[in-house]
Protein backbone atom coordinates (compact mmCIF):
# COMPACT_ATOMS: atom_id res chain seq x y z
CA UNK A 1 0.00 0.00 0.00
CA UNK A 2 1.02 3.33 -0.93
CA UNK A 3 2.04 5.94 1.91
CA UNK A 4 1.28 9.02 -0.25
CA UNK A 5 -1.88 10.83 0.50
CA UNK A 6 -5.21 10.27 -1.18
CA UNK A 7 -5.66 13.56 -4.03
CA UNK A 8 -7.21 16.50 -2.66
CA UNK A 9 -11.02 16.37 -2.99
CA UNK A 10 -12.74 19.39 -5.45
CA UNK A 11 -15.82 20.68 -4.85
CA UNK A 12 -18.96 19.17 -6.04
CA UNK A 13 -20.76 22.62 -6.43
CA UNK A 14 -19.28 25.74 -6.40
CA UNK A 15 -20.51 28.81 -4.44
CA UNK A 16 -23.49 26.86 -2.45
CA UNK A 17 -22.98 27.10 1.24
CA UNK A 18 -25.08 25.26 3.69
CA UNK A 19 -25.70 21.96 1.10
CA UNK A 20 -27.74 19.29 1.73
CA UNK A 21 -28.29 16.42 0.12
CA UNK A 22 -30.61 13.68 0.45
CA UNK A 23 -31.93 9.87 -1.30
CA UNK A 24 -35.80 9.93 -1.49
CA UNK A 25 -37.95 7.31 -2.51
CA UNK A 26 -37.45 7.33 -6.27
CA UNK A 27 -33.87 6.80 -6.16
CA UNK A 28 -33.09 10.54 -6.68
CA UNK A 29 -30.76 12.82 -5.04
CA UNK A 30 -32.20 16.35 -4.42
CA UNK A 31 -29.91 19.16 -3.20
CA UNK A 32 -30.83 22.31 -1.77
CA UNK A 33 -28.20 25.45 -0.37
CA UNK A 34 -27.56 28.98 0.36
CA UNK A 35 -27.21 30.87 -3.01
CA UNK A 36 -24.65 33.39 -2.52
CA UNK A 37 -27.69 36.54 -3.54
CA UNK A 38 -29.59 35.05 -0.58
CA UNK A 39 -33.08 36.05 -2.72
CA UNK A 40 -34.06 32.61 -3.79
CA UNK A 41 -34.70 29.09 -3.04
CA UNK A 42 -33.50 26.22 -5.47
CA UNK A 43 -33.78 22.81 -5.91
CA UNK A 44 -31.51 20.24 -8.03
CA UNK A 45 -32.44 16.41 -8.96
CA UNK A 46 -30.38 14.09 -10.54
CA UNK A 47 -29.68 10.31 -10.35
CA UNK A 48 -26.50 10.15 -8.95
CA UNK A 49 -24.06 12.69 -7.23
CA UNK A 50 -21.56 13.52 -9.16
CA UNK A 51 -24.47 14.71 -11.88
CA UNK A 52 -25.73 16.94 -9.31
CA UNK A 53 -22.99 19.47 -10.59
CA UNK A 54 -24.55 19.89 -13.88
CA UNK A 55 -28.14 19.07 -12.62
CA UNK A 56 -31.12 22.03 -14.24
CA UNK A 57 -31.81 24.56 -11.39
CA UNK A 58 -35.09 24.85 -10.22
CA UNK A 59 -36.10 27.80 -8.49
CA UNK A 60 -38.81 26.52 -6.27
CA UNK A 61 -39.80 30.36 -4.30
CA UNK A 62 -38.44 33.92 -4.47
CA UNK A 63 -38.01 35.56 -1.32
CA UNK A 64 -41.09 38.78 -1.74
CA UNK A 65 -39.72 42.66 -2.10
CA UNK A 66 -40.46 43.62 1.40
CA UNK A 67 -41.68 42.80 4.66
CA UNK A 68 -40.58 40.36 7.54
CA UNK A 69 -38.68 37.70 5.85
CA UNK A 70 -37.62 39.44 2.55
CA UNK A 71 -33.99 39.32 3.00
CA UNK A 72 -31.07 36.74 3.52
CA UNK A 73 -32.54 33.53 2.72
CA UNK A 74 -30.48 30.94 4.64
CA UNK A 75 -30.35 27.05 4.59
CA UNK A 76 -32.59 25.60 2.57
CA UNK A 77 -33.27 22.31 3.60
CA UNK A 78 -35.63 19.86 1.36
CA UNK A 79 -37.11 16.94 3.50
CA UNK A 80 -40.44 14.87 2.23
CA UNK A 81 -43.19 14.74 5.77
CA UNK A 82 -46.31 13.13 5.87
CA UNK A 83 -46.58 12.69 2.26
CA UNK A 84 -45.70 16.17 1.57
CA UNK A 85 -42.81 18.18 0.73
CA UNK A 86 -41.60 21.15 2.79
CA UNK A 87 -38.66 23.52 3.02
CA UNK A 88 -37.38 24.58 5.72
CA UNK A 89 -35.20 28.11 5.69
CA UNK A 90 -34.10 31.14 7.41
CA UNK A 91 -34.87 34.66 6.50
CA UNK A 92 -35.11 38.01 7.99
CA UNK A 93 -36.73 41.29 7.39
CA UNK A 94 -36.38 43.89 5.11
CA UNK A 95 -34.33 45.87 7.87
CA UNK A 96 -31.79 43.48 8.34
CA UNK A 97 -30.00 44.91 5.19
CA UNK A 98 -29.10 48.10 6.93
CA UNK A 99 -26.78 46.02 9.28
CA UNK A 100 -28.04 47.40 11.90
CA UNK A 101 -30.84 44.13 12.68
CA UNK A 102 -28.83 42.12 10.66
CA UNK A 103 -29.07 39.11 13.00
CA UNK A 104 -33.15 39.18 13.11
CA UNK A 105 -33.40 35.96 11.33
CA UNK A 106 -36.61 33.87 12.00
CA UNK A 107 -37.43 30.22 10.24
CA UNK A 108 -40.15 29.45 7.80
CA UNK A 109 -41.42 26.49 6.20
CA UNK A 110 -42.91 26.00 2.55
CA UNK A 111 -44.49 22.94 1.31
CA UNK A 112 -45.32 21.56 -1.83
CA UNK A 113 -48.29 18.57 -1.91
CA UNK A 114 -47.37 17.35 -5.51
CA UNK A 115 -45.74 14.00 -5.92
CA UNK A 116 -42.83 15.66 -7.56
CA UNK A 117 -41.55 18.91 -5.45
CA UNK A 118 -40.29 20.20 -9.08
CA UNK A 119 -43.92 20.18 -10.13
CA UNK A 120 -47.05 21.29 -8.63
CA UNK A 121 -47.48 24.52 -6.50
CA UNK A 122 -45.28 25.35 -3.30
CA UNK A 123 -47.18 27.55 -0.51
CA UNK A 124 -45.79 29.56 1.45
CA UNK A 125 -47.26 27.97 5.53
CA UNK A 126 -45.37 31.23 7.36
CA UNK A 127 -43.14 31.29 10.35
CA UNK A 128 -42.04 27.77 12.60
CA UNK A 129 -42.76 29.20 15.75
CA UNK A 130 -40.10 28.42 18.40
CA UNK A 131 -41.75 30.24 20.90
CA UNK A 132 -38.51 31.99 21.85
CA UNK A 133 -38.72 35.33 20.15
CA UNK A 134 -35.53 35.45 18.96
CA UNK A 135 -32.57 35.31 16.33
CA UNK A 136 -32.90 31.33 14.80
CA UNK A 137 -32.05 29.62 11.95
CA UNK A 138 -30.83 26.12 10.08
CA UNK A 139 -33.82 24.16 10.84
CA UNK A 140 -33.62 20.08 10.01
CA UNK A 141 -36.18 17.35 10.34
CA UNK A 142 -35.78 13.90 11.08
CA UNK A 143 -38.33 10.87 12.96
CA UNK A 144 -37.00 8.52 15.58
CA UNK A 145 -39.08 5.96 16.85
CA UNK A 146 -42.42 7.35 14.46
CA UNK A 147 -41.68 11.07 16.27
CA UNK A 148 -41.27 13.48 13.99
CA UNK A 149 -38.39 16.50 15.24
CA UNK A 150 -37.48 19.70 14.61
CA UNK A 151 -34.12 20.60 15.61
CA UNK A 152 -32.66 24.10 15.11
CA UNK A 153 -30.08 27.13 16.05
CA UNK A 154 -31.41 29.97 18.15
CA UNK A 155 -30.20 32.89 20.37
CA UNK A 156 -31.44 32.78 24.03
CA UNK A 157 -31.44 36.08 25.82
CA UNK A 158 -30.33 35.37 28.60
CA UNK A 159 -27.33 32.83 27.09
CA UNK A 160 -24.11 34.49 26.42
CA UNK A 161 -23.24 33.77 22.64
CA UNK A 162 -25.35 33.52 19.26
CA UNK A 163 -26.63 30.64 18.94
CA UNK A 164 -27.20 27.24 20.72
CA UNK A 165 -28.84 24.29 19.70
CA UNK A 166 -32.31 22.91 20.46
CA UNK A 167 -34.64 19.96 19.70
CA UNK A 168 -38.44 19.57 20.11
CA UNK A 169 -41.30 16.95 18.73
CA UNK A 170 -43.81 18.33 15.79
CA UNK A 171 -47.55 18.24 15.66
CA UNK A 172 -47.23 18.57 12.38
CA UNK A 173 -44.60 19.28 9.69
CA UNK A 174 -44.79 22.98 10.10
CA UNK A 175 -45.49 23.36 13.99
CA UNK A 176 -43.82 22.32 17.16
CA UNK A 177 -45.62 19.70 19.48
CA UNK A 178 -43.53 20.86 22.67
CA UNK A 179 -41.05 23.04 24.37
CA UNK A 180 -37.51 23.63 22.72
CA UNK A 181 -35.06 21.94 24.54
CA UNK A 182 -31.39 23.08 25.17
CA UNK A 183 -29.00 20.23 23.72
CA UNK A 184 -26.05 22.46 23.19
CA UNK A 185 -24.16 25.76 23.85
CA UNK A 186 -20.62 26.98 23.16
CA UNK A 187 -18.34 26.25 25.71
CA UNK A 188 -15.29 24.77 24.26
CA UNK A 189 -12.37 27.00 23.00
CA UNK A 190 -13.01 25.87 19.54
CA UNK A 191 -16.83 27.01 19.49
CA UNK A 192 -16.17 30.51 20.55
CA UNK A 193 -14.15 31.52 18.20
CA UNK A 194 -14.52 34.90 16.41
CA UNK A 195 -18.59 33.94 17.32
CA UNK A 196 -19.84 31.73 20.23
CA UNK A 197 -22.04 29.44 18.12
CA UNK A 198 -23.21 26.29 17.61
CA UNK A 199 -25.91 25.82 14.31
CA UNK A 200 -26.01 24.22 11.26
CA UNK A 201 -27.33 20.77 13.19
CA UNK A 202 -27.75 17.64 10.91
CA UNK A 203 -28.47 13.96 12.52
CA UNK A 204 -27.59 10.56 11.36
CA UNK A 205 -29.29 6.84 12.70
CA UNK A 206 -26.44 4.37 12.66
CA UNK A 207 -25.22 1.53 14.80
CA UNK A 208 -27.61 2.27 18.11
CA UNK A 209 -26.89 5.88 18.28
CA UNK A 210 -28.86 9.10 16.69
CA UNK A 211 -25.51 11.49 16.15
CA UNK A 212 -26.03 15.57 15.83
CA UNK A 213 -23.42 16.66 13.87
CA UNK A 214 -23.02 20.78 13.75
CA UNK A 215 -20.96 23.75 13.44
CA UNK A 216 -19.26 26.20 15.74
CA UNK A 217 -17.38 29.39 15.73
CA UNK A 218 -16.92 31.79 12.94
CA UNK A 219 -18.02 31.14 9.86
CA UNK A 220 -13.97 31.42 8.35
CA UNK A 221 -11.14 29.80 9.05
CA UNK A 222 -12.25 29.20 12.26
CA UNK A 223 -15.31 27.39 11.09
CA UNK A 224 -15.24 24.28 12.60
CA UNK A 225 -17.95 20.71 13.22
CA UNK A 226 -18.80 18.78 16.77
CA UNK A 227 -20.44 16.08 17.64
CA UNK A 228 -23.31 15.26 20.22
CA UNK A 229 -24.55 11.62 20.36
CA UNK A 230 -27.48 9.80 22.11
CA UNK A 231 -28.31 6.12 22.64
CA UNK A 232 -30.97 5.06 20.26
CA UNK A 233 -33.27 4.11 22.78
CA UNK A 234 -32.90 7.18 24.83
CA UNK A 235 -34.96 9.82 25.23
CA UNK A 236 -33.91 12.20 22.86
CA UNK A 237 -35.96 15.49 25.22
CA UNK A 238 -33.73 14.91 27.87
CA UNK A 239 -30.50 16.81 27.85
CA UNK A 240 -28.95 13.87 29.78
CA UNK A 241 -29.63 11.44 26.69
CA UNK A 242 -26.76 13.63 24.96
CA UNK A 243 -23.17 13.12 24.57
CA UNK A 244 -20.45 15.85 23.62
CA UNK A 245 -17.78 15.83 22.06
CA UNK A 246 -15.05 18.07 23.65
CA UNK A 247 -12.96 18.28 20.53
CA UNK A 248 -14.09 19.28 17.09
CA UNK A 249 -14.32 16.32 14.64
CA UNK A 250 -13.52 18.42 11.60
CA UNK A 251 -11.87 21.72 10.91
CA UNK A 252 -9.43 23.28 8.44
CA UNK A 253 -6.60 21.56 6.60
CA UNK A 254 -4.66 24.72 6.37
CA UNK A 255 -1.59 22.28 4.73
CA UNK A 256 -4.30 21.78 1.78
CA UNK A 257 -5.49 25.35 2.02
CA UNK A 258 -9.41 24.60 2.99
CA UNK A 259 -10.87 26.16 5.75
CA UNK A 260 -13.70 26.25 7.85
CA UNK A 261 -16.07 23.06 6.68
CA UNK A 262 -19.20 23.00 8.16
CA UNK A 263 -22.90 23.07 8.01
CA UNK A 264 -23.10 19.52 6.70
CA UNK A 265 -25.80 17.20 6.48
CA UNK A 266 -25.38 13.03 5.52
CA UNK A 267 -26.39 10.93 2.54
CA UNK A 268 -26.11 7.72 1.00
CA UNK A 269 -24.94 5.58 -1.71
CA UNK A 270 -26.76 2.74 -3.22
CA UNK A 271 -25.87 1.21 -0.65
CA UNK A 272 -27.48 2.45 2.31
CA UNK A 273 -25.08 1.33 4.86
CA UNK A 274 -22.52 3.56 2.87
CA UNK A 275 -23.24 6.96 4.45
CA UNK A 276 -21.69 10.38 2.75
CA UNK A 277 -20.34 13.59 4.15
CA UNK A 278 -21.57 16.61 2.95
CA UNK A 279 -20.12 20.03 3.77
CA UNK A 280 -19.14 23.53 2.62
CA UNK A 281 -15.67 24.93 2.43
CA UNK A 282 -13.51 28.11 1.13
CA UNK A 283 -10.24 27.17 -0.48
CA UNK A 284 -8.75 30.68 0.97
CA UNK A 285 -8.51 33.16 3.99
CA UNK A 286 -8.49 36.29 2.32
CA UNK A 287 -11.91 37.48 2.01
CA UNK A 288 -12.72 41.25 0.39
CA UNK A 289 -15.17 43.06 2.06
CA UNK A 290 -18.21 41.79 4.31
CA UNK A 291 -17.72 38.26 4.77
CA UNK A 292 -21.66 37.46 4.68
CA UNK A 293 -21.35 38.66 0.84
CA UNK A 294 -18.38 36.47 0.09
CA UNK A 295 -19.60 33.59 -2.33
CA UNK A 296 -17.38 31.11 -2.27
CA UNK A 297 -18.17 28.51 0.30
CA UNK A 298 -18.32 25.07 -1.92
CA UNK A 299 -19.89 22.30 -1.05
CA UNK A 300 -17.80 18.84 -0.77
CA UNK A 301 -18.61 15.19 -0.66
CA UNK A 302 -16.91 12.59 1.26
CA UNK A 303 -17.28 9.28 3.06
CA UNK A 304 -17.84 9.39 6.20
CA UNK A 305 -15.72 6.77 8.02
CA UNK A 306 -16.25 4.53 11.17
CA UNK A 307 -14.22 3.37 14.00
CA UNK A 308 -14.82 -0.06 15.61
CA UNK A 309 -17.13 1.20 18.41
CA UNK A 310 -19.44 2.83 15.69
CA UNK A 311 -18.62 6.48 16.18
CA UNK A 312 -18.32 8.27 12.88
CA UNK A 313 -14.75 9.59 11.65
CA UNK A 314 -14.74 12.48 9.60
CA UNK A 315 -11.29 12.91 8.67
CA UNK A 316 -9.76 15.84 6.84
CA UNK A 317 -12.25 18.14 4.75
CA UNK A 318 -9.64 18.06 1.68
CA UNK A 319 -9.42 14.30 1.50
CA UNK A 320 -11.16 10.93 0.86
CA UNK A 321 -9.50 9.55 4.40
Amino acid sequence: MSDLPEPLLTPLIRQRADPHISRYADGHYYFTASVPQYDRIEVRRAPTIEALADAPVFDVWHKPDTGPYSELLWAPELHFNDGAWYVYFAAAPTRALDHQGMFQHRMYAIRNQAKDPLGGEWEFLGQVDSGIDSFCLDATTFTHRGQLYYLWAQKDPAIPGNSNLYLAPMKTPWQLGGAPVLLSRPEFDWECRGFLVNEGPSVLQRHGRVFISYSASATDENYAMGLLWADDGADLLDPASWHKSPEPVMRSAPEDSVFGPGHNSFTVTDDPDEVLLVYHARTYTEIEGDPLWNPDRHTFVKPLRWRPDGMPVFGLPSRRD
